[in-house]
């Protein structure tokens, strides 16, 4: 029983092909072996028996047949996974060859989150540049439901800001920098700002801009409100975007609950107001994330060692 998972291991070392990866890969994108076959000049009958001829080296059945297409197996997703991580680390290792090829310094592709958008990110940006100004960095987006999937494939060297409590951990090193505090903010002018001792009461009755549901942020928020559901907020607008939360905020009465260090320019310069209120929350730890495997090339080491000094920087003068 125990002799046929070293078979595998030996069959997956010694035959299997990135080509036949590439096409596990395209099935799954699609649904169909027939629309696989054709991002990949292949023929359908080829494909096919691509797919039977890996089924039949690894004794597992990879996909199944449904009406809605073609859906991989346990034993298909798992080979799948890897298969991207596998394409994600080649297309990683090319891009590094032409870097240095080109006379630059390697690229880091970085997910941030809103906590780290505003401040954390582009003083880490602005340091490690003067120290490698020819090293190219790529900045996505997202939640943590968009960037944590793309880190586990590779697509992502790091993701930077609130760290995750349980979910998405899995697979992925943690590396805290500071605590980052939460306020809610509205527009100077507005009828709650410079009121002592903003209750909910008081604010039940203006709209609210919040972070998306799957965030750690929101479901904490959710769950202070379980005990006072009539004054849970009724006119709620779902955000992780900072320029689309500062034009409504400056527009409108509209409340918005963000990150201390993301509001703070704002406020430093009169454009926003910070509500007396104290966000049921408490302090989140702000750090970034990389995958526990596949090792970090050196242009991504050096990176998560200037956010860790100006995450030293910020946590200071919190």
């Amino acid at each position: 029983m125990n002799r046929k998972p070293a078979r595998i291991v030996e069959r997956v070392l010694t035959r299997l092909k990135l080509k036949q990866l590439r096409l596990l890969v395209a099935v799954a994108h699609h649904g169909s072996i027939l629309h696989a076959a054709r991002e990949l000049n292949l023929s359908q009958p080829a494909a096919t028996k691509m797919i039977k001829d890996l089924e039949a080296d690894f004794e597992v059945q990879l996909f199944t047949r449904t009406n809605r297409g073609v859906v991989a197996t346990v034993y298909g997703e798992s080979l799948i996974r890897h298969g991207k991580l596998v394409f994600a680390q080649i297309t990683h290792a090319a891009q590094e060859l032409d870097d240095l090829a080109e006379g630059t310094a390697g690229r880091v592709v970085v997910g941030t989150l809103l906590a780290a958008s505003a401040r954390l990110l582009p003083m880490a940006i602005g340091t490690v540049l003067k120290e490698r100004p020819d090293l190219v960095i790529k900045v996505v987006e997202g939640t943590n439901e968009v960037l944590m999937p793309g880190l586990r494939t590779g697509e992502l060297d790091l993701v930077v800001g609130r760290l995750p409590t349980h979910r998405h951990r899995s697979d992925v090193d943690q590396l805290k920098l500071y605590d980052e505090r939460i306020v809610a903010v509205v527009r100077a002018g507005h009828p709650l700002a410079g009121q002592i001792g903003v209750g909910l009461e008081d604010m039940a009755g203006f709209g609210w801009i919040l972070p998306p549901p799957e965030t750690t942020l929101r479901r904490q928020l959710d769950q202070h409100f379980v005990s006072r559901p009539d004054l849970a907020p009724k006119r709620v607008v779902e955000s992780v975007s900072y320029l689309t939360n500062r034009a409504l905020v400056a527009a409108s009465d509209i409340i918005a609950v963000l990150p201390v260090h993301v509001a703070a320019g704002d406020i430093a310069g009169g454009a926003f107001a910070r509500l007396d209120w104290v966000v049921p929350v408490g302090a989140g730890p702000v750090g970034v994330s990389f995958r526990r495997s596949g090792g970090l090339s050196p242009a991504a080491r050096a990176f998560i060692k200037v956010l860790s000094a100006v995450g030293d920087e910020i946590g200071g003068a919190v």
